[in-house]
Parts: C-alpha cells; structure tokens; sequence
C-alpha cells in the first residue's frame, strides 16, 4: 500500500471547520485585548477615587504591557491560522515542510497551524 501524499477533501473540510472556529475564537479574543489596550471598557482606575488611582497605576501600566504583548502574540496566531486556512484551499495542508511526509491528525488537531510533523519538531530542539 502506498503512503497518503495528503489529505481527503473530506479530512481537509474537517481541519477546516476546526481552524475556522479556532480562527472565530482568536479574533475575538484579540479585540477583548485591544479594549483592554486602549482602555475602552471603561472599568479602570480612572471610574475610581483618585486614591485609588494612585495606588493601582503601577498595576495598570503593567496590565497594559501584559494585555499588549498578549495581543501582539495573538495577532501571529490569527496570521498563522489565516495561513493553514489558505493550505487548506490549496490542498497541502498537513504536509511536512521538512520530510514532505504527512503530519499526524492528533498533532494537526491539537495545533492546527502546524507545519512540522512531531519527528522534524523535535529535530529543531
């Protein structure tokens, strides 16, 4: 028997589904970080006595720093979503940049932006 060289059309439009929801998540998550961000929520020290803000200003500029970097990391995840979203419509989604082999279901659903099999990842560490 011969080795799959890719995946079904059935198996893509399942790993589609699945990154499309993932996508859905990511994106909205990211909006609630940008709120936080630009402090569009309204809920910060400024709705406070101004001791209160005094003392929760520290705590605040360091949140924003979090909430940016979170959003910043966000972001490269929409990217790498939006990126198997469009090997998915090419038909070479779940292939091995590096051993051109395919890459394991379980993998693809626990990260299904992956680009490596579990085999070429661990060769990278």
């Amino acid at each position: 028997m011969t080795e799959k060289k890719r995946y079904t059309d059935e198996e893509l439009e399942e790993f589609k589904v699945l990154i499309t929801q993932k996508l859905a998540k990511a994106k909205k998550d990211y909006e609630t970080l940008k709120a936080v961000i630009s402090n569009s929520t309204g809920n910060d020290t400024e709705d406070t006595s101004p001791t209160f803000k005094v003392l929760e200003e520290g705590a605040s500029t360091l949140s924003k720093e979090e909430a940016g970097r979170l959003a910043q990391r966000q972001s490269k995840f929409i990217g790498h979503l939006e990126s198997a979203l469009v090997r998915v419509k090419n038909k070479n989604y779940g292939i091995c940049r590096e051993t051109g082999n395919l890459i394991s279901k379980e993998r693809l659903r626990a990260v299904p932006h992956a680009t490596l099999s579990i085999d070429a990842k661990n060769k990278q560490l």
